[in-house]
């Protein structure tokens, strides 16, 4: 046979060869970005006595990630960042299972549908859909933590907010670090922290708002989308997080307060000189690592893990 002959190839090979091509030769700029975000996770240590398989959970691809002697009652429902546009399950795998040791439960990391293929809702539509999957599997609400960063930490909340709505039974707890938590981008931090934060930016921050609510007709101010106007009223424990040098500081300071100020059970870990979505350094930053471990002893507290 002629080294050049035909072959029949299966369709995943065929859509393997597809997917070396487009690493190499990315079609678009917002395909060499999202190549360019994939390589985040290096800044993760591999976590050890962590194992990751993939799962379907409902329709939505996601990495259950499991530390060795976990509390298999418990777990934590994790949303990655990327302003709806960038990353995925796989950036989150590592620093996920750094979590998921500190708690001492697995986390399931979700691989929501990304803008602006798919606009808002469907990140929180994805969320809800795995959260009943968690529910079929078996699992109760109450043992049941949503977690995530960035725009990972506004599904953690508005995902239960909509639960709250529809008058669903809870998560136990919500873990939400560097959310972001305001559409208008108008706090002052995002002026005052720009030569710190070396991640987000406003203009950064104005391409993901379009990419994932434009021509939506929603407003940058509709409480399904901006937590910072949204009622807060009838959440679970939970606890924000945030680096004092990201842009987002301030509108994550005031997220806090006003879910204090509901009567809510709140906790913050606030970061000196953390950067925006700061658990990128699990297993290899000191700060981080001690970040993690306060957010997992709070998890196992609130939750009896």
């Amino acid at each position: 046979m002629s080294e050049h002959a035909a072959v029949e190839l299966s369709p995943e090979a065929i859509q393997f060869a597809e997917w070396l091509a487009t690493g190499a030769n990315p079609p678009s700029e917002l395909d060499a970005a999202r190549i360019q975000a994939e390589q985040v996770h290096l800044a993760a240590r591999e976590p050890e006595g962590v194992t990751y398989r993939e799962v379907d959970a409902g329709g939505v691809p996601g990495i259950w990630c499991e530390p060795v002697d976990a509390d298999t009652d418990h777990v934590l429902l994790h949303a990655h960042a990327g302003g709806s546009v960038l990353a995925s399950a796989h950036v989150d795998r590592k620093l996920a299972g750094h979590i998921s040791k500190a708690a001492g439960a697995p986390v399931l990391v979700l691989d929501f549908r990304r803008a602006p293929e798919h606009k808002y809702p469907a990140q929180v539509d994805d969320a809800e859909a795995a959260f009943n999957w968690l529910l079929s599997e078996g699992y109760e609400p109450g043992n049941i933590i949503t977690i995530g960063h960035s725009i990972g930490g506004f599904i953690a909340v508005a995902l239960v907010l909509r639960l709250r709505d529809k008058k669903q039974p809870l998560p136990g707890a919500i873990v939400s670090i560097s959310p972001w938590c305001d559409l208008e981008i108008a706090n002052e931090t995002i002026t005052t922290n720009a030569g710190t934060d070396k991640i987000l930016s406003k203009e950064l921050l104005e391409f993901f708002r379009e990419s994932w609510i434009g021509d939506t007709g929603i407003e940058f101010t509709d409480t399904r989308i901006n937590l910072n106007q949204a009622d807060l009223s009838g959440l679970p424990p939970t606890l924000v997080s945030w680096g004092t040098y990201e842009v987002l500081a301030g509108e994550d300071e005031e997220f806090a307060a006003r879910v204090k100020d509901t009567g809510i059970d709140t906790a913050t870990v606030v970061v000196p000189g953390g950067q925006h979505s700061y658990v990128y350094g699990a297993g290899r930053i000191p700060e981080t690592d001690a970040a993690i471990a306060r957010i997992g002893a709070w998890v196992r507290e609130k939750t009896k893990i």
